[in-house]
């Protein structure tokens, strides 16, 4: 078996600071975050700003302030060096309003957005920042779904204007804004391909991504709604098998498409990754042999890589190359999930073993913070792909069922946007009962 030492090692204490010597000059940044709820802070929109810290400090420091706050930072920060050095966009794993939040962290670096349900339960059950408009719809007749709707298209349209100039500026290549399909459908092909259409059609962006969940029965979803030239962010990927599959439908639904000009229909494939090593390491510590517990950590930056090799694999040869005569454009790997869930774990974990070319990799408040602080520019994904392969291997050998992690894990991601989504619809109502009982 290939020596698996290398590939990812989280053997570092909660609560270290992880950093390399030669970023150590490097500016830091970190995020905080403020309650909106204050009665003095409604008088004016928070936003994240970039300030440079005391002189005796080398960091830089993204506050929350109030509108017309200190200003974004001009100064490259490492997410800029990850796009320019190695070509992998950073993303940022999060929205809510004000959207102008968003313009000190474009300025850092980031060049995209992904929201799902889980994100839009948070935003809008916590801040008052959407009760006007909820307001204005409830009184105009609006079912609450309906309002929901309404709400979140608003903030995809705000962040897509946002990041209009990037899209411009990279042909279509990067600049993209995720909204997700209703998590009601995603058993339901024909349902989520209709969804698609209908949420396309009003956001009504160049630069959206309709996100549909790479189940079974959302597969077929993808080609067609890739043939209708929609462009698609494929989410809640986990297992290599499923992977191989969505990559197929976006070919066969670029085939498909009848468009003699495809450069305007892109996707990225969404490939979970801390999810993966919450499972296994729990599945590691029941075996609970040294063995096992040496690969604990180790499962989701192996499958990765793996996935990467794959990319590299299916966006080659005659088929691919038919598709690039037309303008067609790779579908990138995304990584997604890429928070540290285990604190032993070093914090960048999820971001910096997987650099790599013509890749995406998103990130929540946590991982941003600390890429932008201590993370490591260096092509990685890679680099040490037998380790992977040794470490794959093993797991397997182990007992550990690929195919079945990515189906438990899959069904957990549904249901877990199911929740947020049904109890945000609760909250809505709720609340609009309340502005009824008020009107009386």
């Amino acid at each position: 078996m290939a020596s698996i030492s290398k590939l990812g090692n989280p053997s570092f204490a909660a609560g270290t600071t992880y950093s390399s010597p030669a970023f150590q000059s490097e500016p830091k940044l970190s995020i905080c975050f403020r309650s909106r709820s204050s009665a003095k802070t409604q008088a004016g929109a928070l936003r994240l700003s970039v300030q440079r810290a005391p002189a005796d400090r080398t960091s830089l420091v993204v506050r929350c302030s109030q509108q017309n706050g200190n200003g974004a930072s001009s100064k490259k920060t490492t997410l800029h060096k990850l796009y320019e050095q190695q070509g992998q966009s950073p993303w940022y794993d999060n929205l809510c309003r004000p959207v102008t939040d968003l313009l000190p962290l474009i300025a850092s670096g980031v060049r995209g957005v992904t929201s799902n349900p889980t994100i839009f339960q948070k935003a809008i059950s916590s801040s008052s920042a959407y009760d006007e408009q909820f307001r204005q719809l409830v009184s105009a007749g609006k079912d609450i779904e309906s309002a929901y709707w309404e709400l979140v298209i608003k903030d995809i349209q705000d962040a897509c204007k946002l990041f209009e100039p990037i899209y411009d500026e990279t042909d279509g290549g990067d600049g993209y804004v995720s909204v997700e399909v209703s998590p009601r459908l995603a058993n339901d092909t024909v349902g989520t391909v209709e969804a698609a259409k209908w949420l396309h059609k009003l956001v009504d962006r160049p630069n959206v991504y309709i996100k549909i969940p790479a189940t079974a029965e959302c597969v077929p979803s993808i080609k067609e709604v890739i043939s209708l030239g929609i462009s698609v962010n494929v989410t809640l990927i986990f297992s290599l098998q499923r992977y191989e599959a969505v990559i197929d439908a976006y070919l066969d639904g670029l085939e498909a498409s009848g468009l003699s000009d495809l450069s305007r229909v892109t996707s990225v494939a969404s490939f979970f990754v801390s999810r993966v090593d919450t499972l296994v390491d729990k599945m590691l510590g029941n075996i609970g042999t040294p063995e096992a517990l040496d690969l604990r950590g180790k499962a989701a930056v192996a499958q990765a890589a793996l996935a990467y090799k794959l990319y590299q694999k299916k966006f080659s040869g005659p088929r691919w190359e038919a598709l690039v005569k037309k303008g067609a454009k790779k579908q990138r790997l995304l990584w997604a999930s890429t928070s540290v869930k285990n604190p032993a774990y070093p914090d960048t974990l999820y971001v910096d073993p997987l650099i790599g070319p013509d890749t995406v990799s998103t990130m929540p408040d946590q991982a941003l913070q600390a890429f932008i602080d201590h993370g490591v520019v260096s092509r990685t994904i890679d680099s040490n792909l037998s380790e992977a392969e040794g470490i794959y291997s093993a797991l397997e050998k182990l007992g550990i069922d690929w195919n079945e992690v990515g189906r438990q894990l899959e069904e957990e991601g549904v249901d877990s946007f199911k929740k947020s989504f049904e109890s945000l619809l609760v909250s809505l109502k709720e609340k609009g009962d309340a502005l009824k009982v008020a009107n009386l």
